[in-house]
């Protein structure tokens, strides 16, 4: 199993998350409001977020974990939906999960998710 984590700009969720619901074998996915910065510390982007004197970019986090044999789709369906072409469009992170376990039934791993 591969956890998937992409961060992209809020405006694109939906097209992400429409592309996400017409792919089959696809469980779910977490989405999580975020705020941060990457290599531009946030300084020139025209939604960010100042406290304190550090500028904060919002962006929207996706979690998805899945079988190691739909990663490539996913990532391709993310990428695809979520680009603009400007700088800060996001990232996307993929990790291996070693396990997994459903609270409700017990079951594990694959069956979990």
């Amino acid at each position: 199993m591969k956890e998937i984590k992409a961060y992209i700009k809020p405006h694109k969720l939906n097209d992400v998350t429409l592309a996400l619901h017409q792919m089959k074998g696809l469980t779910g996915m977490s989405v999580v409001d975020v705020k941060g910065f990457g290599r531009n510390r946030g300084k020139e982007a025209p939604n960010r977020v100042v406290e304190e004197l550090v500028d904060y970019v919002p962006h929207v986090k996706i979690e998805i974990v899945c079988a190691d044999s739909m990663v490539d789709e996913i990532v391709s369906v993310i990428q695809t939906k979520a680009h603009t072409g400007l700088r800060g469009d996001g990232k996307i992170f993929i990790s291996n999960v070693e396990s997994a376990i459903r609270i409700q039934t017990g079951e594990r791993d694959g069956d979990s998710v």
